[in-house]
């Protein structure tokens, strides 16, 4: 299901949360889950990964990790402030250490000149920490672009694990 890259980086990830004594949950968006099943895909992964939202429609980024009505109406579902805001939501929501989220526009429709297909935002956070946003835009058509929003992401949640 996965490319054995991915899984290698889950792997990493897992070992180094197990290292740091780090429990996981992620919000995802645009990348409806992927993430936590690539990490769920890693046997023994359940001592680490403590839950996942997916949660693709506003309504569920409010009811499901308190995101504010006024912040979707300032900011937009795909913003840095959803991000970090999905990020700290899934913190408060879970047992988790640290925290991962994923919004953006997979495309191929959705984009604009401001936000256009393939721009992504990544928040961490991490328990006691403050949350680290990340925007990027990928290039290619959904399958790529949510490919690499998961590749990113357990990249963060790596760099995340061995440094506060």
């Amino acid at each position: 299901m996965f490319a054995e890259s991915l899984l290698q980086q889950a792997e990493e990830v897992l070992a180094a949360c197990r290292r740091a004594g780090l429990r996981v949950a992620t919000a995802e968006s645009c990348t409806g889950g992927l993430v936590s099943a690539c990490l769920t895909a890693i046997a023994g992964s359940s001592d680490v990964v403590e839950r996942g939202f997916v949660t693709y429609s506003n309504e569920a980024k409010m009811e499901l990790l308190g995101v504010p009505e006024q912040l979707l109406a300032a900011h937009g579902a795909v913003s840095a402030e959803m991000a970090a805001a999905l990020a700290e939501g899934a913190m408060a929501r879970s047992r988790a250490d640290l925290t991962l989220s994923v919004t953006g526009i997979a495309g191929p429709g959705g984009g604009t000149p401001t936000k256009p297909v393939g721009l992504v935002f990544l928040a961490t956070a991490r328990r006691g920490q403050p949350t680290r946003v990340e925007r990027t835009v990928f290039p290619g058509d959904r399958g790529a672009v949510r490919e690499a929003s998961v590749r990113r992401a357990l990249a963060l949640l790596l760099a995340r694990a061995g440094s506060p």
